[in-house]
């Protein structure tokens, strides 16, 4: 007998219903609708491709994420004398200067949180793709985790230009943007596209390899 056992709550495919990516209603499938009836978006019952496209896009905030750590993202110019600054190199200049809150906030938002994405990504990706049964309930807790700091990422972007703004009140002082501020927006514009592109219900389409099993021997 199919469908799911007697005392468990129906899925959404045991009630052919579809959730809207776009706004997040619950549309009937029966008739094979391709578009939302409220907001006219492309239906799909699965995000298309969420492994692939996560891969790809992890892939690529890993590349840039190299080159945002390595080269400068802002020159400070003081007194005629110019100095570049990378990331790392910021931290350790603003803590060394006593101002202990920015350079914290640049730490966590430029290193530790893309990080903690590259890390919780893989994991999640490489669960998936062996259809692991492991911790499933803090797993899907740990991609709401990626989803909430993944927007608190370009917090590096802003503390620089609250940098620039503060020092060009100075009348003997300039700062202007190097290549790494380039990179580290990629950085984290791609891995914003790579949690937005898992999809975090094939977390739960896992089947134990010995159900499988039973299965073809029915059959």
């Amino acid at each position: 007998m199919n469908g799911p056992p007697l005392g468990t709550p129906p899925q959404a495919s045991d009630l052919n219903l579809c959730l809207c990516h776009s706004c997040g209603l619950a549309c009937d499938m029966t008739d094979a609708p391709h578009a939302c009836p409220r907001c006219d978006a492309a239906l799909h019952r699965r995000k298309p491709d969420p492994i692939s496209r996560t891969w790809a896009y992890m892939l690529a905030a890993l590349v840039f994420y190299i080159p945002a750590n390595l080269l400068p993202v802002m020159n400070t110019q003081m007194l005629g004398k110019g100095a570049d600054s990378t990331i790392i190199s910021g931290v350790i200049e603003f803590w060394q200067g006593g101002a202990w809150d920015i350079a914290l906030i640049i730490f966590i938002a430029s290193i530790a949180v893309p990080g903690i994405k590259f890390v919780v990504l893989t994991l999640l990706l490489v669960t998936v793709q062996r259809r692991s049964t492991w911790a499933q309930v803090q797993r899907a807790k740990l991609y709401r985790l990626v989803e909430v700091i993944g927007y608190w990422s370009m917090l590096d972007v802003l503390v620089v230009a609250l940098v620039a703004a503060l020092v060009k009140f100075q009348a003997l002082s300039d700062i202007e943007p190097r290549p790494g501020i380039l990179f580290f927006g990629l950085v984290v514009l791609f891995t914003m596209l790579s949690a937005m592109s898992f999809d975090p219900r094939l977390i739960w389409d896992t089947q134990p390899a010995e159900e499988t099993m039973d299965e073809v021997a029915s059959h």
